[in-house]
């Protein structure tokens, strides 16, 4: 395994210099990024009986596969793995329901409306067992062969603070936490609590220039409790507002910002993988041993949902595009390759085999000038080329 490992190591970094790729600097960051995720998920899915001839087959993919092709291979490498972790959640919580899987409520989801996901959450909730989260945690260790705790970082400087540690062995390839919390189109960058002074050190953004604010989710929450995202959102705002003695920060949800709709997306918050917004920075010397993977959640997908630990900010109907500096409003808000709404969010996959470590993450701060004294870039010329921190932390 070690071996064929090795083999897809070199290949990235042969595949990433290859002249197809866009000029652009941050395009051709992101799309080497892709081509190391195809290469990742692909081998994750080859299992423990993969052998030389695999690996170079997808290799060899890899090398003629378009960026496009490499990017929905990416999409449904992850989905599979985050669908099988949805089927592990429900049977532990709802163990006489019907299943993600479920051919039958498969073929339902297919004719109905994504607005309509959490309609009969309460229902479901009064029916679920009564797990903490902790217990939640250790029986899908069960299952995967992980899970993840939150604890003093190794890291030595005095502002590491918490850390995200796996507590058993993951393959390369594996999906291993979300980054939870709410979901801004650049739209309404304006509405994002510590974006503009930059006091928010649990912001991601996404190459699309999507963010995610993982503040209001925490640690997530303890026995079978969902928390409804506009009031979540809400609650916090309103609590940082009278903090500051300032109304300035719960200003945002006046006039109705969130959509009605959301208010039914009810999210799971025993979650025991959305803890991605505690996974540092490697230390000078160190090397990460996860990267961020943007994952496109289907919105059709109705009993995925409540287990995706992200809700969306303003109107998912609003799409914008780059152009240059600017950013303009360009139709709706769908997944280019079909008409189906997606919740645009962010995953993390292992870059290696992991086994009870601490998960260290490339924050890829690109402006030098304001690097906190504890970050050393991991590589500079990536940083550059990202244009923009990744994260915030």
């Amino acid at each position: 395994m070690a071996f064929l490992f090795q083999k897809f190591q070199e290949a990235v970094k042969t595949l990433a210099k290859n002249p197809a790729f866009a000029r652009d600097p941050s395009q051709l960051q992101f799309e080497a990024d892709i081509n190391r995720l195809f290469l990742y998920t692909s081998y994750n899915l080859l299992g423990k009986n993969a052998d030389e001839a695999d690996a170079e087959e997808i290799i060899e993919i890899a090398n003629k596969a378009s960026f496009a092709d490499q990017q929905m291979q990416v999409k449904e490498n992850v989905h599979s793995q985050i669908k099988a972790f949805c089927t592990y959640m429900d049977e532990m919580l709802l163990p006489n329901e019907k299943r993600v899987n479920d051919p039958m409520e498969l073929s339902q989801q297919e004719n109905s409306s994504p607005h309509h996901s959490g309609l009969n959450s309460a229902k479901v909730v009064s029916k679920q067992r009564s797990y903490t989260q902790a217990e939640v945690s250790q029986k899908l260790k069960d299952q995967l062969g992980y899970k993840l705790n939150v604890k003093p970082s190794q890291i030595s400087h005095k502002d590491s603070g918490q850390g995200l540690f796996l507590d058993g062995a993951a393959d390369v390839g594996a999906v291993i936490a979300f980054y939870p919390g709410v979901v801004y189109s650049p739209a309404y960058y304006q509405y994002i609590p510590g974006y503009l002074d930059e006091q928010n050190p649990y912001l991601i953004t996404r190459y699309d220039g999507t963010v995610i604010d993982a503040q209001p989710w925490g640690c997530g929450g303890e026995g079978p409790e969902r928390f409804n995202g506009r009031k979540m959102l809400e609650r916090k705002l309103d609590n940082e507002g009278a903090e500051k003695g300032s109304d300035r920060m719960s200003k945002p949800l006046e006039g109705s910002q969130v959509e009605n709709d959301n208010e039914n997306d009810d999210v799971e918050r025993r979650n025991p993988l959305a803890l991605a917004h505690f996974a540092n920075h490697p230390a000078k010397g160190m090397l990460p041993n996860v990267m961020i993977c943007p994952y496109d959640f289907p919105l059709t997908e109705n009993n995925m949902r409540v287990y995706i630990p992200n809700i969306l900010f303003g109107n998912a109907e609003v799409n914008i595009k780059r152009l240059g500096s600017f950013w303009f409003k360009s139709g709706v808000s769908r997944n280019s390759q079909s008409d189906v709404l997606t919740l645009k969010t962010v995953v993390l996959v292992a870059t290696r085999s992991l086994q009870d470590e601490e998960l260290l993450l490339n924050y890829r701060l690109s402006n030098s000038k304001k690097w906190p004294e504890w970050y050393a870039p991991v590589d500079e010329e990536e940083d550059i080329m990202t244009g923009k921190d990744e994260s915030s932390q």
